[in-house]
């Protein structure tokens, strides 16, 4: 489906987001080395994972959190999406555990829980329109490599474009290994950032994740991709 949708939509970043594998986040917590990640995140080159599920095992996953079962076997529109360094998929683990359990802020993903057997690109393209907001993990990893760099750029590209993606890139310094401002590039210091260690992060979170644009947004992408499947059928 991804393949002929992204014939269809002139959009740079279109396609809607398949199913997710389910993770095991409490495993995730506990990996010794995060560089084990089936997706090199920071490797613009991209290869596919080699580790694909079977048709048996992608039925038989649990749902994504926050959702039932039934809920799962659909494609799911997610509230948000991390963008991080491959270093830092224990710190995103943290934060989206905290965003879902700490403020009830569900379902969401890190871009390393993406479904293997896909180009990255592709990947990108389904996690940033396959949610409401996209949140930049703002650390000293995330500016080291190309690819991380790209990941920036074209979500503020797609929030510019699109309108209804209009402030939906959040970029966020996290408690463990934050990027000084000073480093930070100026087309991500123009944007208000999510800082967890500032008396008004609770605040800042209530304000910025609001059920009714979530609603709206998840409209539109529904909307498009019935659009898009009559044309493909067409």
């Amino acid at each position: 489906m991804g393949v002929g949708k992204s014939k269809i939509d002139p959009c740079p970043l279109s396609l809607s987001l398949g199913k997710s594998r389910s993770v095991d986040t409490s495993q995730r917590h506990h990996e010794s080395d995060p560089r084990n990640s089936k997706i090199p995140l920071c490797d613009v080159a991209g290869h596919s994972s080699t580790a694909e599920m079977t048709t048996g095992e992608q039925q038989g996953a649990e749902g994504v959190d926050g959702m039932s079962d039934d809920e799962a076997e659909e494609e799911v529109f997610f509230k948000f999406v991390i963008l991080h360094a491959e270093d830092d998929i224990s710190e995103a683990l943290r934060v989206q555990d905290l965003l879902q359990n700490g403020f009830g802020i569900k379902p969401g993903i890190i871009f390393a829980e993406m479904p293997g057997g896909r180009q990255h690109l592709q990947n990108l393209d389904d996690a940033v329109n396959g949610s409401a907001w996209t949140i930049l993990l703002l650390t000293e990893n995330f500016l080291r490599d190309t690819w991380c760099k790209f990941q920036f750029y074209t979500s503020l590209m797609n929030s510019v474009n699109r309108q209804h993606k209009y402030n939906s890139v959040i970029p966020m310094r996290p408690l463990n290994n934050p990027l000084p401002r000073d480093r930070t590039p100026f087309a991500l210091r123009t944007i208000n950032a999510l800082e967890e260690d500032s008396r008004g992060f609770h605040i800042q979170v209530e304000r910025i994740f609001q059920e009714s644009v979530y609603k709206t947004q998840q409209a539109i992408w529904k909307e498009t991709r019935k659009m898009v499947q009559m044309q493909f059928i067409a």
